[in-house]
């Protein structure tokens, strides 16, 4: 791309400095060959030395276009304008009023970052399920409300006991916890009924956190690949321009002094565990190598026994023990189970010589599908047994998705208030005792408090069609579980003294988020082609409802449906995406380049101004010496002129 202006309008830019400056220079090495093509034009395009003319000239046009706007054209835009202005406010506003604001930044100036996103990891599930039972209450409590022909009694029998809120029996399975309370009702059109509306709130449920998971996991990503391609400035930048000059209070000055010595921390690990990287030799490499598949095997082997085992607990049927515990056999032994093989996990992967925010990810990938199989397997199994006994097999599973949620808070509760703190006492009061030595400090293991909460709210999603209030449910405990894990981390736990880098991890998960999300809609979809034995559905099954529902419709919008369901379609939408898809590819790589570009236009910006700086220095200096050597010149010609 050749410039339209003229030789003498460059005449000012061709000093003697000009030419020195190293932009020019590599100019200077482009006419002479010394570049690529792609490089020559990358040089030529971004370095020109009229480049400033010609930014000055665009501006001016600019000026001229501004002044021959139209009046509605100006009006347009001043709109526009104030609109983002008031969007912009609107969202500094919403940010200023999230709870647990000063919490969340106590908490990462004593322990990171890391810590602070599994508070904000939390915090986003509580949201995610106030926003699913705004939809059941919608859907599902309003309909019933206004057009429910249930004649259960919800009075507090003889027969019922305290027990029965812990194993969701007698009262609680009479009440609008479970699917078997709500009926058909006297709302029965063909589109527009009862068991349509229920279906209606599932499925929005299932669409509307897949939108918000997958969404909230894309710009993780994206924001975890712009801060790992900017990696090199991150030094200088917390160095130099780290610090905030707004601050004065005393107690916001140490919080953020604790934010810039985690963060030098965390570059630190990382560039050691780099270093040690470089430095392994073939043999080495092939050790680890080995040593890894080993310890996989030993992953797997445990794996199994633990579905074994949850396999047993699930058919033992014949053990004479208390009703509670054999109520909670099931949810007692997968507790244990996703209570000691993450622990053993995490000592596995500090074998395989990992950066410890691998570390992290690998325990958390490994954890993670022992919660979710053992979930699965446990499902399986409660489905083949409620099939067998011939009553109201989603009560009964939604009684079970019940006591895991219950189970799962209480023993958080119990953790924190029964482990935790006493032990903590305990190292108060006897640090020399060798059995507090031999436990050690308490730490805030990140990956299995965020296991936990996948766990929960992949609980709450595959429950909420056969207990629909557990949405609430998880409200109520999530806002609980929250003020519990704060007393624990910062009255029972210490900060780590190896920090891990918390962007990619929360990336992870949200992405085992999504896991979670898949097994319940896969779950859903599973059970749809099932007869249901009892609640609004009874007696039939989901693609029944719907079939008289698409039946009921005029044939116009009947053979629309049919083709959107059909191969035709599937063709022309398959070639949508592909399109779509290619476009955002090279998009993408355009930009790719357009970041290089900007990056080498920066790098030579930096080094004219460097240049430029020396220059001055150099030219500060001249008149200085200069003036002291013409004293001393003047001395020695007075002794020459003196001499006899």
């Amino acid at each position: 791309v050749e410039s339209t202006l003229s030789s003498d309008s460059c005449e000012y830019y061709h000093t003697e400095i000009f030419d020195l400056l190293p932009s020019v220079q590599a100019v200077r090495k482009v006419h002479q060959g010394g570049l690529q093509p792609g490089e020559a034009f990358n040089k030529l395009s971004l370095h020109s030395g009229c480049k400033n003319i010609h930014l000055l000239l665009i501006r001016e046009r600019r000026k001229i276009q501004i002044s021959n706007i139209g009046f509605w054209e100006s009006w347009r835009r001043s709109q526009s304008i104030n609109r983002k202005r008031v969007w912009a406010h609107m969202r500094e506003a919403g940010a200023s009023l999230l709870p647990w604001k000063q919490t969340l930044h106590k908490i990462q100036g004593r322990f990171g970052i890391g810590v602070k996103s599994y508070f904000v990891f939390l915090r986003y599930l509580i949201y995610l399920n106030l926003l699913h039972c705004a939809l059941i209450g919608g859907f599902i409590l309003g309909p019933t409300g206004f057009y429910g022909t249930n004649s259960k009694s919800l009075r507090f029998g003889g027969n019922d006991s305290v027990l029965d809120f812990l194993l969701g029996s007698g009262f609680l399975a009479r009440s609008p916890v479970f699917f078997g309370f709500y009926t058909r009702g006297s709302l029965n059109l063909d589109c527009l009924n009862t068991p349509l509306l229920y279906l209606a709130g599932i499925l929005s449920i299932i669409f509307l956190s897949l939108i918000m998971v997958v969404r909230r996991t894309t710009v993780g990503y994206k924001h975890t690949w712009m801060l790992e391609k900017r990696t090199s400035m991150n030094v200088s930048f917390k160095v130099f321009c780290g610090w905030d000059y707004s601050i004065h209070h005393p107690e916001s000055a140490e919080l953020k002094q604790s934010f810039i010595r985690n963060d030098l921390k965390l570059f630190l690990e990382e560039m050691k565990f780099n270093l040690k990287k470089a430095q392994r030799t073939l043999g080495q490499k092939l050790r680890l190598y080995l040593l890894r598949f080993i310890l996989n095997l030993i992953v797997v082997f445990l794996l199994g026994g633990a579905f074994t085992l949850i396999y047993l607990s699930t058919n033992s049927n014949e053990v004479l023990v208390l009703k509670l515990i054999l109520q909670y056999l099931s949810p007692i032994t997968m507790t244990f189970v996703d209570l000691v093989l993450p622990q053993i996990f995490r000592k596995i992967s500090s074998f395989e010589d990992y950066s410890l925010t691998v570390q992290v990810n690998v325990t958390l990938v490994r954890s993670i599908f022992l919660k979710l199989a053992s979930l699965g397997i446990y499902l399986v199994f409660l489905f083949k047994t409620s099939v067998e006994n011939r009553l109201c097999r989603e009560n009964q599973i939604g009684i079970e998705m019940y006591k895991l949620c219950i189970f799962n808070f209480l023993t958080t509760f119990c953790n924190t208030f029964l482990v935790n703190y006493p032990r903590k006492l305990l190292q108060e009061k006897h640090p020399t005792c060798f059995l507090v030595r031999l436990c050690g400090r308490q730490r805030f293991l990140i990956p299995f408090k965020v296991l936990d909460l996948v766990y929960i709210q992949t609980v709450l999603w595959v429950g909420v069609y056969y207990c629909p209030l557990l949405p609430m449910i998880g409200v109520v405990s999530l806002l609980v579980i929250f003020y519990i894990q704060k007393f624990d981390v910062l009255q029972c736990c210490e900060a780590e003294q190896r920090m891990f880098r918390a962007s990619s991890s929360s990336v992870l998960f949200h992405f085992m988020l999504l896991l979670g999300l898949l097994m319940a809609a896969a779950i859903f979809l599973s059970v749809s082609c099932f007869r249901i034995s009892c609640g609004p559905l009874k007696n039939e099954t989901v693609l029944t409802v719907t079939n008289t529902c698409v039946t009921s419709l005029p044939n116009s919008v009947q053979n629309v449906l049919k083709y959107l369901s059909s191969q035709a379609f599937a063709l022309p939408l398959l070639l949508a995406k592909i399109i779509i898809l290619t476009s955002y590819v090279s998009r993408g790589r355009a930009n790719q380049k357009a970041i290089e570009r900007l990056k080498d236009m920066l790098i030579m910006c930096s080094s004219d101004k460097r240049f430029l700086v020396k220059q001055h220095a150099t030219l500060l200096r001249g008149p200085k010496n200069s003036s002291r050597a013409r004293p001393a010149a003047a001395e020695q010609k007075k002794l020459l002129h003196g001499a006899p």
